[in-house]
């Protein structure tokens, strides 16, 4: 674990910790760079904190914490989220500062027990509803609640004296911040699909009630802080949460057994490229991380899912997959299916059938069987679905 203090805007200061240890966050999604758990500390006339750490990391925060406290005592600790990487430090931080106030939504407040447990008889708790201000002398910050982004209980915090947006797990992505080597908009698309993604219209809902701030730095609780070109990364979350799509490309998801069925879908690629489709994005379920490919499956209007037949069945990465999809939204798409079957083939029907349950989705009624491996005479039938996809 390693944690360093850096200031974000005058008298705000930056005392997260990044976790290296950790390998699934959520023990399902692999961090092979780690994660930050972010924390600030506010100083006005009165101090407040942001949020705390995950219990793995308490020791780095409180170092940070002391550090950037420099001998004062905190007033507040403001509590966007409750989820244990970011509270399980409030009981060891109410001991230290048995005098400091926990401000929180009306909702987190009910749910504290579940993760705070006794909760003292002389805790002090604030609870704050849409558009309270907290006033710390300098500085405030106003509250704006933010239901289903993605727990009940969260709210974000607004620093009009700083124009810096407090977000809670809106604008996170995966990574620890000593790590970061990627595109920003490539882990923030795979954190908000596999997080969040399920609450697209929750997220327009917090969005609206953002929309006329002036907002310079958005200070996330995983991830880097945003200070530049602010309006990019809303207007990808505008388009994420809207559930259109970012390119006119096609993905296409493959899960084969013996690699014929990935054949067919590498071929069906390179025939889309032929027709001049500039982005075709071909994942190899058997091989590529499933909350990587579901998060480029929303980056596309069009896809395609090739899978083999498996014990009278759905090749298992390929069902996997399409839960994935179901269960955080998947919507408004054009979707075509190639199966493998080399006696009863029986993918295209269950994948057609998983399909069907998702809302908005567009299948192309015929569905391209191979049997076993993949021969000449298959090339023609994916030459019409590539035309089919255009079409």
């Amino acid at each position: 674990m390693t944690g360093n203090i850096f200031e974000v805007a005058p008298d705000i200061i930056y005392i997260g910790v990044d976790d290296h240890a950790i390998e699934k966050f959520e023990n399902q999604y692999n961090v092979p760079n780690g994660v930050s758990y972010n924390s600030y500390l506010i100083k006005g006339e009165k101090i407040a904190v942001v949020d705390t750490t995950d219990d793995q990391t308490g020791t780095e925060w409180l170092a940070n914490l002391n550090k950037a406290l420099d001998g004062a005592k905190p007033d507040y600790l403001v509590i966007e989220h409750l989820e244990p990487d970011h509270s399980s430090l409030i009981s060891t931080f109410v001991e230290i500062y048995p005098e400091a106030t926990l401000v929180m939504s009306a909702t987190a407040a009910r749910m504290l027990p579940n993760y705070f447990d006794p909760i003292p008889a002389d805790c002090k708790i604030m609870t704050v509803k849409e558009g309270d201000t907290l006033d710390l002398g300098g500085l405030s910050l106003q509250f704006y609640l933010a239901p289903m982004v993605h727990w009940p209980e969260v709210m974000m915090a607004y620093c009009p004296q700083r124009k810096l947006l407090f977000s809670a797990d809106a604008f996170g992505t995966f990574g620890a911040l000593d790590s970061l080597s990627v595109d920003w908009a490539e882990e923030a698309r795979r954190y908000y699909f596999n997080i969040v993604g399920k609450y697209g219209p929750q997220v327009q809902s917090a969005l609206k009630k953002l929309a006329n701030l002036e907002i310079e730095t958005i200070c996330p609780l995983h991830g880097p802080v945003l200070t530049e070109n602010i309006g990019h990364y809303i207007g990808l979350y505008d388009t994420w949460s809207s559930y259109r799509p970012e390119s006119d490309g096609v993905f296409i998801a493959s899960a084969s057994i013996h690699g014929n069925t990935l054949e067919a879908a590498e071929y069906l690629a390179e025939k889309l490229r032929q027709l001049g489709v500039k982005d075709v994005f071909v994942a190899d379920l058997t091989r590529y991380d499933l909350s990587a490919a579901l998060a480029e499956a929303f980056k596309y209007p069009t896809a395609v899912f090739c899978a083999s037949s498996y014990d009278a069945g759905l090749f298992t990465p390929m069902y996997t997959f399409l839960h994935m999809l179901a269960s955080k939204g998947y919507c408004n798409r054009k979707a075509a299916i190639v199966e493998n079957g080399s006696w009863a083939p029986s993918a295209g029907k269950i994948m057609r059938t998983m399909l069907e349950s998702m809302k908005g989705i567009e299948i192309i009624p015929e569905t391209v069987t191979i049997r076993g491996a993949f021969k000449e005479a298959d090339r023609a039938p994916l030459d019409a679905l590539a035309q089919a996809l255009l079409a």
